[in-house]
């Protein structure tokens, strides 16, 4: 199908579209996983690391990199017929953090990369989205060279609550970087859901 379009006399299908939110430390994937994905060119707001930064940029881990996101990253990507999902990347950094408030404006939940070289740069998200009852998934994103951990010693280590799900992933990897937003989504859904049953 395409949108706006009926196919073969079928009416046009309007998707339903939601917004999910891809956090975590400087340096953890965010930009690789939003483009790896999405079916559109992905927005991304990068500027190249300088050395009046140094001070207040933490590299170590990440040495190699070049480049921040200072506002966000954004792409799309169609889930099924009528089932959109817009990715918004939010910057790493502490100094860009005030952004966050604005891009988490009707998220339906977030993807929380985590590094196991680095995993307290992933507490900050943790515990935003914590506090604004967010739903939230946390991907271990699997660098070349990094050590393996069971997922139980990684729950662990970050302190998550039972129903927080945690998944091993490859932001560099399309069915990766899906099946952990289908994830989000399901986990999402199934909160609310036992929301309103608390309420009826």
């Amino acid at each position: 199908m395409i949108f706006g379009r009926s196919e073969r006399g079928k009416p046009p299908v309007e998707p339903v579209t939601l917004k999910i939110l891809v956090a975590g430390g400087f340096g953890v994937g965010k930009t690789t996983l939003v483009g790896a994905v999405s079916e559109i060119r992905p927005l991304r707001t990068e500027e190249l690391l300088t050395e009046a930064g140094r001070p207040v940029d933490d590299t170590s881990g990440v040495e190699a990199k070049g480049t921040t996101t200072v506002a966000m990253d954004f792409g799309r990507i169609t889930l099924r017929e009528d089932l959109v999902l817009y990715l918004f990347g939010t910057p790493g950094q502490e100094r860009f953090w005030f952004m966050w408030d604005e891009l988490s404006e009707g998220a339906l939940g977030a993807v929380v990369l985590a590094d196991t070289r680095r995993l307290e740069d992933c507490f900050a998200a943790i515990d935003y989205f914590e506090r604004r009852s967010i739903p939230f998934l946390v991907g271990v994103n699997c660098f070349e060279g990094a050590a393996r951990y069971p997922v139980d010693d990684v729950r662990r280590a970050l302190d998550l609550d039972d129903h927080v799900p945690l998944v091993m992933c490859d932001a560099r990897d399309r069915e990766s970087v899906k099946e952990a937003l289908i994830g989000v989504v399901q986990h999402a859904m199934a909160r609310s859901s036992r929301r309103r049953a608390v309420t009826t």
